[in-house]
């Protein structure tokens, strides 16, 4: 059966290590205190082995006659993928993989220098030509993406970027079943002041949408704290600011510390979840479900695999009904997380966690060090929190900070599936 596929765009003293600035007041405010401008992009099947691409037109006029852009791609489901994987591989293998062959200051020969770390100011020298070399990759993916000779086609690349290298920030929804790595993708670093700036997550709000209806959950009613639960693997508990994470945690939210799958399993199993936030700190993993698939699942300090399938299944019994509720904002902190699975393959657990009704899912889609993790995650944390900022700003924010601070791009990795407007609410 013929499906049609569409885009709718509405200096560091200590040597090698230091921690995440202390809070501000938050991801700056946009002029006015209005939000940035909408821009849906929707990537949808057309015809046999073909997609489509449709994008709105932000703040489009009343009297616009086109308030959409549409055009057929010219590249096929299959390349695009393989595309985004292998830009995934670069940045696994050139930034968390990278080992070093010449001793430096606190390094050892051999030793991975970009994942050991989380400043990587004194290692400039090295950054800069690779984030430059990341940001010409990011490209490519967003070149191949829009590539062709058809004339709408043309029309609508002219009109895609021009959006995408405009001064003012967006917030950016892709809707589509082949998930790419968006924020990791980039505008022609060449038309940028520094290459930083070209990547898509460090110029705008970035989410991967989900096309289904909104439901009424169970309501919980005003409280004065929100509840967290902690999921993790009492292995990593002395990494990094693991156990500043779960301080901060516990100090401004009521949390729940669960350390077997078995005890998550449980909670999901009743109906309705009181938890504003879902705190994953434990291993990613692939394993293999047939000859050529594989499903993601994690681990928490037990042997049990919490996957996609498993969880839907705790939770198969109350449907989207009013009675029941599952709507925590997830940080599901563990490699590869981010990534989604084929189009007609068994969902991986952050695609089910979107389905089930989580608010959204916050993820890095590749190999992720446990140091950077855990810094990332004190971070968004700390802000999300305060209730004063949305999930789309901390992000962006981190990006931008990250790169300036540290120059680090590993917050580039981190994508959220919707959530783009979540904020914590004690009002429910």
């Amino acid at each position: 059966m013929t499906r049609d596929l569409a885009v709718e765009v509405l200096r560091d003293p200590s040597h090698g290590f230091t921690g995440v600035p202390p809070r501000q007041d938050g991801p700056p405010a946009t002029p006015a205190g209005e939000p940035p401008a909408k821009l849906h992009v929707k990537l949808y099947p057309s015809g046999r082995d073909g997609l489509s691409v449709i994008a709105s037109v932000p703040h489009a006029p009343a009297r616009e006659t086109k308030p959409w852009h549409q055009a057929r791609l010219e590249v096929s489901p299959e390349e695009l993928l393989d595309r985004a994987n292998r830009l995934r591989a670069i940045w696994r293998d050139q930034v968390v993989h990278h080992q070093s062959t010449a001793p430096g200051y606190g390094q050892r020969v051999g030793g991975y220098p970009l994942a050991e770390s989380v400043d990587l100011t004194e290692l400039r020298p090295l950054t800069e030509p690779l984030v430059a070399k990341l940001a010409d990759e990011g490209f490519d993916l967003l070149q191949v993406m829009l590539d062709g000779t058809g004339y709408d086609l043309g029309r609508f690349r002219e009109y895609l970027l021009s959006a995408l290298t405009g001064g003012q920030p967006l917030r950016i929804s892709f809707e589509s079943e082949w998930q790419l790595p968006w924020p990791m993708l980039a505008v022609d670093p060449a038309e940028c002041p520094s290459p930083w700036e070209a990547f898509l997550g460090h110029r705008h709000q970035i989410e991967q949408a989900d096309p289904g209806y909104a439901w009424d959950h169970a309501p919980l009613g005003r409280r004065e704290l929100a509840t967290t639960s902690l999921n993790k693997d009492t292995a990593l508990d002395h990494v990094g600011r693991a156990h500043e994470v779960h301080k901060l945690l516990e100090e401004r939210s009521r949390l729940i510390v669960r350390t077997r799958g078995s005890d998550l399993l449980e909670a999901l199993s009743h109906a309705v979840l009181h938890e504003d936030v879902m705190y994953f700190w434990c291993h990613g993993r692939f394993v293999s479900t047939g000859a050529s698939s594989q499903l993601l699942a994690v681990r928490l300090s037990d042997t049990e695999d919490l996957d996609g399938p498993v969880v839907q299944r705790k939770r198969r019994p109350y449907g989207r009904g009013p009675v029941a509720r599952f709507k925590p904002f997830v940080l599901l902190n563990a490699c590869h997380s981010a990534k989604a699975a084929d189009p007609g393959r068994l969902k991986h657990l952050g695609q089910t966690l979107i389905s089930l009704g989580a608010d959204g899912v916050l993820a890095p889609q590749i190999e992720i060090p446990q140091i950077f993790a855990t810094e990332y995650a004190y971070a968004f944390l700390d802000h999300y929190l305060t209730g004063r900022h949305t999930a789309g700003e901390i992000g962006q924010s981190l990006v931008r900070r990250f790169a300036r601070d540290f120059h680090n791009p590993l917050a580039l990795t981190y994508s959220l599936n919707c959530g783009i407007n979540s904020r914590l609410d004690l009002a429910s």
